[in-house]
């Protein structure tokens, strides 16, 4: 799955945007099965280190527009466990180290075509090697997670740990009562989490902790009001979310934002019309695709962050997303 960005725009319909937009989805299904054909631009060969969880994005996207099919299930397999490596870890493409984040796309990507079995019969050590992957990457001290063997800690990876092990079916094999303390250690006194103790609140890291907090069923450790109060001054007049105080909306945050608020049940907090609104205009109506925000290039990763987002709103014709 290609990460090039284009070569549509937001809203770039060459039309007056109607009162009521519509979700173009065969337009968006059409660009997330060309992305892999563009292999003669520079900006594919640059993007290689995104390349499988662009896999994950480009196949969640579709599963949510209702067209689960559309990319080749054994290709996608075959991709898949390419990126592996002996350490049962996966890395971005094949040949690159295996690292946390993209051990996650890869679970998530198996689980969603139904391919653990494939992951035993044909992956290095099967579940289990992944599963000892990921806990070999906890420091039984702290509770964090590191990415990869170099050490750097993040809640992402945390997030991500506990996403993938919850996946397999394998959460035994690392200490979730640690990990849960990290996480509080991560909060700050606006309700919001940071990427590590001290560190600035972020909607994409309180998502991760919320995430990680309500896998392990300890979202009674969240200040539900005090969080939601900071997550809904994330709308800005345009309808579309930021992610921190002073900066852009941006039409990822409608997920990063959109599912914590759900998560603690504050999602009702936030003018849904307006958030839909605003993501519908990020559409390139013509080539398909969603940009960032209005007038910019469209690419895979904003495309599948604005379609969960929909979905979190109950968009009609979208399938429904979890969430976690």
């Amino acid at each position: 799955m290609s990460l090039v960005s284009g070569p549509g725009r937001g809203g770039a319909s060459g039309h007056e945007i109607p009162n009521e937009l519509l979700l173009h989805v065969d337009k968006h299904v059409e660009y997330i099965r060309s992305l892999d054909t563009r292999k003669d631009e520079l900006e594919y060969w640059l993007t290689e280190h995104l390349r499988l969880n662009g896999v994950y994005w480009g196949l969640t996207a579709l599963h949510l527009l209702g067209h689960p099919d559309a990319l080749p299930r054994d290709e996608t397999i075959d991709f898949v466990l390419s990126c592996q490596n002996e350490n049962g870890g996966f890395g971005a493409a094949p040949g690159h180290d295996a690292h946390m984040l993209y051990t996650v796309s890869a679970v998530q990507i198996l689980a969603t075509v139904d391919a653990f079995e494939q992951l035993e019969e044909r992956g290095y050590g099967g579940k289990a090697g992944v599963g000892k992957f990921i806990a070999n990457l906890q420091d039984r001290t702290t509770g964090s997670f590191a990415g990869d063997e170099w050490g750097e800690t993040d809640t992402r990876f945390l997030y991500g740990a506990l996403n993938a092990l919850s996946l397999l079916k394998m959460t035994t094999l690392v200490d979730f009562s640690k990990a849960v303390t990290y996480v509080q250690s991560c909060a700050n006194f606006d309700g919001g989490y940071g990427v590590r103790p001290g560190a600035e609140s972020h909607a994409g890291q309180i998502f991760t902790c919320v995430g990680a907090l309500a896998i392990a069923g300890r979202l009674d450790a969240v200040d539900k009001d005090r969080l939601g109060e900071w997550l809904s001054e994330r709308q800005l007049k345009d309808g579309g979310f930021n992610g921190r105080p002073e900066k852009l909306e941006d039409v990822c945050y409608s997920w990063w934002v959109g599912s914590s608020l759900a998560m603690i049940d504050r999602i009702h907090w936030i003018d849904g019309r307006k958030l839909a609104r605003f993501i519908l205009q990020c559409q390139d109506a013509g080539v398909g695709g969603i940009a960032d925000r209005p007038g910019d290039m469209v690419d895979v990763f904003h495309t599948f962050f604005a379609i969960a987002g929909l979905s979190l709103l109950g968009h009609p014709g979208l399938e429904d997303v979890d969430p976690i």
